[in-house]
């Protein structure tokens, strides 16, 4: 649909995957068994749930790079199992080779640099048997994001009051994560605990994973919501319909400033006119104690027909030039709060960041 060709990934929908679904809580975009890492096909959604059977590595990339699948934690634990598949069909030799092209999918997302960094200090302590330590990394990975996000989304739901009305931005539940979601995870933790009364779901152009994805999961978690433009969100917050806004992230810097899909620093500043608290919901892992500030982060630029086409359909005249800026970022004087797995970060955040990244159990 977008970016991309398959590289030749074949399409199917796996039978092992059939008895889950998003609305339970081992429900996970990817997975492994027999030596092929099972992607849910983003792209395709909602029309067709469908999975990509990635037997190599270049199919792992490949699926990163079109965005079958997408969101930082879920790239991360992906890149992981691309490893171990490379190694464990090549041998120790071909890992290198796997490990650079996983690096150059995604320039902004620091969990895929995060989790690739872990499976180099596993190769350096592993011995004849790394490919077995790769994928029981990349199986460590995968439970510990889930279990990191469950936790969010407890510490997310104690901000919310009886009846409040939240706004999100793209897509940040199990679609987005190894399972249960970020900012999503937040929002479902609310709604189990009666707090939450509405999710407004901005579209998020150009690629609509707010219209294609956000609301596809609310939908099958009995969450309700209502789907508006994205540039609907200022006259919302003006007649005082949101509550509360959370979103995810991409990477952190250490002084709080976030990128995230591009769109979020426009929320944010309409949330600050307006007194709306807004948070970023991430685990630590997403947090880049390398970056000083937003200055610091890569912002990705995609392919400018993601703009100026939609579902294959030109809605500009033919050569008509456009810049399509995958991220923005918010500065760290907009954020209410960082909800992560230790607790709700509060500024200053050179301080609350450096104490979260000190917190036992840091990966």
């Amino acid at each position: 649909m977008w970016g991309v060709a398959d590289k030749g990934i074949e399409h199917r929908r796996d039978p092992r995957q059939q008895e889950h679904d998003v609305a339970g809580d081992d429900f996970s975009p990817l997975r492994f068994a027999d030596d092929v890492v099972w992607i849910l096909d983003q792209t395709r959604l909602p029309r067709e749930e469908s999975w990509l059977e990635c037997r190599t590595t270049e199919d792992v990339a490949a699926a990163i790079r079109r965005l079958s699948i997408r969101g930082a934690p879920a790239i991360g634990v992906a890149a992981a199992y691309g490893l171990a598949v490379a190694v464990r069909r090549d041998g120790d030799s071909a890992y290198d080779d796997a490990r650079a092209l996983l690096a150059a999918t995604r320039p902004t997302a620091v969990n895929l640099r995060w989790a690739l960094e872990r499976a180099d200090a596993v190769r350096a302590v592993s011995g004849d048997s790394l490919g077995e330590a790769l994928l029981a990394l990349a199986r460590e990975l995968h439970a510990h994001d889930i279990e990191c996000n469950k936790r969010i989304g407890a510490h997310g739901a104690r901000l919310f009051r009886a009846g409040d009305r939240v706004l999100t931005h793209c897509n940040t539940g199990a679609l987005a994560t190894a399972g249960y979601g970020t900012a999503l995870g937040v929002i479902r933790a609310a709604h189990a605990a009666g707090t939450l009364d509405l999710v407004w779901v901005d579209e998020t152009r150009p690629l609509l994973q707010g219209a294609r994805l956000t609301a596809w999961e609310l939908q099958r978690l009995d969450i309700p919501f209502r789907l508006v433009t994205d540039s609907t969100a200022g006259a919302l917050m003006a007649r005082g319909l949101v509550d509360r806004i959370v979103v995810g992230a991409d990477r952190i810097a250490r002084n709080g400033d976030t990128a995230n899909k591009v769109g979020t620093y426009t929320v944010a500043v309409l949330a600050h006119r307006h007194r709306v608290p807004f948070y970023i919901a991430a685990p630590r892992s997403t947090i880049d104690p390398r970056a000083a500030s937003g200055a610091d982060i890569p912002i990705e630029e995609r392919d400018a027909t993601e703009v100026t086409t939609v579902f294959g359909n030109d809605i500009a005249p033919p050569g008509t030039p456009a810049l399509n800026l995958a991220f923005d970022v918010t500065p760290a004087d907009l954020i209410a709060g960082i909800v992560t797995e230790v607790g709700v970060l509060e500024p200053p955040y050179e301080a609350s960041i450096a104490t979260a990244l000190a917190h036992p159990g840091m990966r």
